[in-house]
């Protein structure tokens, strides 16, 4: 939710959008953005939610590369990514493989430490506005 109040605020100073006019295209493919997205944007059912690999920045390595989002309204877009030290490097080779279940406990771990990480910083301070390459 923390990309969804980044842009929000980015592309509408109030930060009230209609939903039904908000697109994200993304390189991430994590269930819980694209369900984030759906639940408050039905931008899934509503056919303007995109997962793009193209949009995935591989100079920022392996931990960083997927965390982009491209958020449009109306006329407007806004791509953002994730600023370093949220997501570990462990997580990512834990979340892109197949798991024991001492595996899959540590994971669950860290998702929660994660949350916690982004629960507790500003919007800004998460995600970073960037130019479109």
């Amino acid at each position: 939710f923390k990309v969804m109040q980044r842009a929000f605020g980015l592309l509408e100073g109030d930060g009230l959008l209609h939903r039904g006019e908000i697109t994200v295209a993304t390189a991430f493919g994590g269930p819980g953005a694209r369900d984030g997205f759906e639940l408050v944007t039905r931008a899934v059912t509503g056919e303007r939610y995109v997962l793009d690999p193209e949009l995935a920045r591989p100079e920022r390595g392996i931990t960083l590369e997927r965390f982009v989002f491209r958020i449009g309204y109306r006329r407007r877009s806004v791509t953002l990514v994730l600023r370093e030290g949220f997501v570990t490097d462990e997580f990512i080779t834990l979340a892109r493989r197949e798991r024991s279940p001492q595996e899959d406990a540590r994971l669950e771990l860290l998702k929660q430490e994660m949350a916690a990480r982004v629960m507790q910083s500003q919007a800004a301070h998460v995600y970073d506005l960037t130019r479109d390459a």
